[in-house]
């Protein structure tokens, strides 16, 4: 079962949220939060991206970074900025984008079901990224950020989210990006947790960084407590959990900066390329390629009764082009190789290829939930940058401490 654990968040007055609420620390560049925060002091940019107050310059690993997220978190937890409920609550969360909602449960779930592989994982975590939010973790004493989660469609849950839904929601605003915010503090806590008992997993969606992190974090606490019970408040993390039919999946597309000379006649030769494609494709094993200004259509190779995994577009790619073809065998790693949000549209590849900054952009088909879900049941992993996940959680709404 997974465990739902109710918690007293600190949030923002009704007619604050919309100054302190930002977007989630990794979807942009310290650039960019120092823009996004220019004349809003009140911005929680400021506890998750400190280092857009230190000079610039500053090395986003610096003590002084730590430090000063720290110092801004306390200063909103103790100036009325953020103010701590007096009971425990679930709350459910609403996104809408362009007309499609998007409604989930905001709560915290248990660091030892992520250990136990009740949280179900499927793709890798990088230490130094790991070393980076377990340190702001420990030195803010605080869960900043929600973890998305997925589960499967439940009758029972979704029936306590609409009951929930009925009342007035404690948050209802627009960002500047046009997405609708709504939150609801859930009035039958118990019955959310009790539902939650009948729930055999939960899938991370977006987040594999923050909940390793949170296990790790929690671990340092358990060492420094000899009366650990587990029930601290640090072996707990937030999360805002969705149904599989609420999820929406964008394609994470591909730029490779530096191709071969006559590397599209190498492309035409071994997948007969169709010229005149849609920059996005329409089906599922297909991908669009732009190269000299024009797009070409493509049909990725399939082994026979591939795996979970081998069944992705996105391991496709990898196996019969990137890797045998352009010698990138590390997506991860390989300067050769960047990724490009679906959010950002093909104009965004267009633009990078025609601008001199790459020679080839790779539109790709998106992953499905379904498929994710299929991955994470049988233990494996999808390749890096498989799934981009639309709408972003705000962060600053809720914020757990411990």
């Amino acid at each position: 079962m997974a465990i739902l654990h109710p918690f007293k968040a600190w949030r923002p007055t009704p007619d604050t949220v919309e100054e302190i609420a930002c977007v989630p620390y990794d979807v942009i560049s310290v650039k960019e939060a120092r823009t996004l925060a220019e004349g809003k002091p009140k911005s929680f940019l400021h506890v998750i991206r400190p280092e857009i107050d230190l000079p610039e310059g500053t090395d986003p690993h610096d003590d002084r970074v730590y430090e000063k997220g720290a110092e801004n978190l306390k200063k909103f937890l103790s100036d009325g900025t953020l103010q701590q409920e007096d009971q425990r609550h679930v709350y459910v969360y609403q996104l809408i984008r362009k007309g499609r909602p998007q409604t989930g449960i905001f709560s915290c779930v248990s660091v030892d079901d992520y250990d136990k592989d009740v949280i179900l994982k499927h793709e890798l975590t990088r230490p130094e990224k790991e070393d980076d939010r377990t340190r702001h973790l420990l030195t803010q004493q605080a869960h900043a950020e929600p973890v998305m989660f997925t589960y499967k469609d439940d009758e029972q849950t979704e029936k306590l989210i609409e009951e929930t839904m009925e009342e007035e929601p404690l948050f209802n605003f627009k960002a500047e990006d046009g997405v609708v915010h709504k939150l609801w503090k859930a009035s039958n806590t118990d019955a959310f947790v009790k539902a939650f008992e009948s729930i055999p997993n939960l899938y991370i969606a977006d987040g594999h960084h923050r909940c390793k992190s949170a296990s790790r974090a929690a671990a340092e606490e358990k060492k420094k407590n000899p009366e650990h019970t587990g029930n601290e408040e640090y072996n707990f993390f937030p999360a805002v959990l969705f149904p599989m039919s609420n999820m929406n999946i964008m394609a994470y597309n591909r730029v490779v900066h530096d191709i071969p000379d006559g590397f599209l006649e190498t492309l035409h030769e071994k997948f007969k390329l169709t010229p005149g494609a849609a920059p996005s494709p329409s089906q599922k094993g297909n991908i669009s390629i732009y190269i000299d200004g024009k797009w070409y259509a493509m049909t990725l190779p399939i082994s026979d009764n591939p795996n979970s995994v081998e069944q992705l577009d996105v391991h496709r790619l990898q196996e019969h082009l990137l890797s045998s073809l352009l010698d990138i065998s590390d997506p991860r790693r390989d300067e050769n190789l960047s990724f490009v949000g679906g959010i950002r549209g093909t104009e965004e590849l267009e633009k990078l290829v025609n601008n001199g900054d790459a020679d080839m952009a790779i539109s790709m088909y998106p992953t499905s939930i379904e498929e994710l879900v299929e991955v994470s049941d049988e233990g494996m992993l999808m390749p890096p940058k498989s799934t981009w996940f639309e709408p972003k959680l705000r962060s600053g709404l809720l914020v757990h401490t411990f």
